[in-house]
């Protein structure tokens, strides 16, 4: 495709079902005409979501401040805050307890619930386009003119005069020969009577 700033831009693996739709028709990419305008119109939309995570926490008892936080060390030997919510209970090596059953060193295990606010980003294409317009109509008509040159007629050949002398078509050779014979056959009738 050629950009409106004049590059050119190649779009590789188009898929069949992509429509494009020009005067109010769905045309497929194969519909496509040399010339066309096309705009593709993209709506992004953000929606705000809140995505809960529910853990499962294990540590010892730091600090805590009941019924609202309590200070945990973990696993990893870190400390971590955590905001008890209302009616938490916790497991104290199978017994469960409230906040106000938390003492300093208890291993207690609890799950953790976080809520994180996310955006949901959805996207919506649409393309459409416009016909080429129509080649402009020429400035002047144009005149074709077609000559038709007539088939050359064969003229009848006139009748050809009789010759004056026939042609010569033959030779001496046949005479020679003739007058050949006629002389042996003499010479022979010659000897004959001389003999006799």
């Amino acid at each position: 495709m050629k950009m409106e700033d004049g590059s050119l831009r190649h779009f590789p693996n188009v898929p069949e079902s992509a429509r494009i739709t020009v005067g109010g028709q769905q045309l497929g990419i194969h519909d496509l005409k040399p010339g066309m305008k096309l705009e593709r119109t993209i709506t992004t939309t953000s929606t705000p979501q809140t995505v809960t995570t529910v853990q499962t926490v294990t540590g010892k008892v730091w600090q805590v401040q009941p019924p609202s936080h309590v200070i945990l060390t973990l696993e990893d030997g870190t400390n971590q805050s955590f905001r008890i919510p209302k009616d938490q209970k916790f497991n104290i090596d199978g017994t469960m307890v409230d906040a106000w059953g938390l003492k300093k060193g208890m291993r207690v295990s609890a799950t953790k619930v976080v809520e994180t606010p996310v955006n949901v980003v959805t996207q919506a294409k649409n393309v459409t386009g416009e016909m080429p317009p129509p080649p402009p109509p020429p400035d002047q008509p144009i005149l074709v003119v077609v000559v038709r040159h007539p088939a050359p007629q064969v003229a009848e050949a006139a009748p050809e005069p009789a010759p004056q002398q026939l042609p010569k078509t033959g030779s001496l050779l046949p005479l020679v020969g003739l007058l050949g014979i006629f002389c042996t056959g003499v010479s022979l009738s010659i000897r004959r009577l001389s003999r006799s």
